[in-house]
């Protein structure tokens, strides 16, 4: 198992010189093939900011996945995905792909998603002699659990996924996840060669300065998929109990009527509607605290990206961003006896000087872990790590 210390500083110049090497991207070619566009959740911004990380370094790097513009899908035939049907699976133009890949000729494929641009990765994988490697982010089963319309018309489809996911663990030359509790999950459903990734920030996210806290606790933000499994009520109870804050919430996903008719009777719950990537940075700054109250979070991209930009961050016990000891010290967690409310009043209670001190953590944790991530996937697509280890973990 290979395992990084935290906050370990290099001891010499010979140290220090081996990390600015590992920092070379040249010569790689990489391939990501994912069903996930990039505009749309979490995985798709993910290999989105890996991609952007890596190209910086000298890889060559072809994102292959659907793409979401002005409220159209791109990329194929699209169908609606059970349990949201403004997330969608696109089957893949084969002829598209095909070109893409001969042009590039990778010597690794990533597929960080089960549905058809996955295994299509997966095959062109063995045409092209790459090693496979394989992103797990998301636990299906899980989301059927609190997601009704799974339940009700998603069987197939969570069957094909988890067959799908069973076939990639067992082609893959190595699988990542971005927890430990999803580390032990595809344990559980047969990856033999498994470790911890860490997640990407945007370049813009670390480059821009970033705005000193307010004084006081005034603007509350969550941006993400409006999903069952995101807990969107605890915003909401928390936007009536606390009316001399102001909440905003960003995003789209099949939740969107159930809150337009909850902002409708809140006067400081306000629905800003879906936000283009480009917009996010200034929409967090905006902010004094972000809030994930989520009962299935594998990680929670949003919060790591919003700790990049020095705000205050809270968090349910559920979110896998707590599985980092360097990122957890810059979070605010709902502990058990709490409710998001209760939380929120408890950090709006606190000094500035300390909130300040607080926001100040978060960002150096995130651009911490953001190069140790980039400095690890440098590694794991050369094979450094290979030699029979069952872990590779950052």
């Amino acid at each position: 198992m290979l395992i990084y210390s935290q906050g370990e500083d290099a001891q010499d110049n010979t140290e220090a010189a081996a990390a600015a090497t590992e920092l070379n991207g040249a010569g790689l070619r990489i391939a990501i093939v994912s069903d996930a566009a990039p505009e749309r959740n979490g995985v798709g911004a993910y290999y989105r900011d890996l991609a952007e990380h890596l190209k910086a370094v000298g890889a060559r790097v072809d994102l292959i996945s659907p793409r979401f513009r002005a409220g159209h899908w791109y990329g194929g035939l699209s169908l609606p995905l059970p349990g949201d049907s403004t997330q969608r699976f696109v089957l893949p133009s084969l002829p598209l792909v095909m070109r893409r890949m001969g042009r590039l000729r990778p010597d690794v494929v990533i597929v960080p998603t089960p549905g058809p641009f996955g295994m299509l990765g997966m095959v062109l994988a063995k045409r092209w002699h790459a090693r496979l490697v394989v992103g797990f982010h998301t636990h299906f089963e899980r989301l059927a659990q609190i997601n009704d319309d799974w339940l009700a018309r998603g069987r197939v489809a969570q069957a094909y996924l988890n067959a799908c996911n069973r076939a990639l663990f067992r082609e893959g030359a190595l699988v990542l996840a971005n927890s430990e509790e999803m580390v032990e999950i595809a344990r559980g459903i047969g990856a033999k060669r498994v470790g911890l990734m860490g997640t990407p920030i945007p370049k813009a996210f670390l480059d821009t300065p970033a705005q000193p806290l307010r004084d006081g606790l005034r603007r509350v933000l969550f941006a993400g998929r409006l999903a069952p499994e995101k807990n969107l009520g605890a915003v909401v109870d928390a936007a009536a109990a606390l009316p001399d804050l102001q909440f905003q919430v960003a995003g789209d996903g099949p939740l969107r009527q159930w809150l337009l008719d909850h902002a409708d009777r809140l006067p400081n719950l306000h629905y800003v509607g879906w936000v283009k990537r480009q917009q996010i940075l200034p929409l967090l700054d905006s902010a004094d605290a972000v809030v994930l109250p989520s009962t299935v979070e594998s990680f929670g991209t949003i919060a790591l990206e919003a700790m990049a930009r020095s705000r205050l961050v809270v968090v349910s016990s559920e979110c896998g961003i707590l599985s980092w000891d360097s990122l957890r010290r810059g979070l605010f967690q709902i502990h058990a006896n709490e409710d998001l409310g209760q939380t929120l009043a408890r950090v709006q209670a606190l000094d500035h000087a300390l909130l300040q001190r607080k926001a100040d953590i978060a960002r150096e944790a995130a651009r911490e872990i953001n190069d140790r991530n980039l400095r690890h996937w440098l590694r794991l697509l050369r094979d450094e790590d290979a030699g029979g280890a069952d872990d590779v973990s950052i």
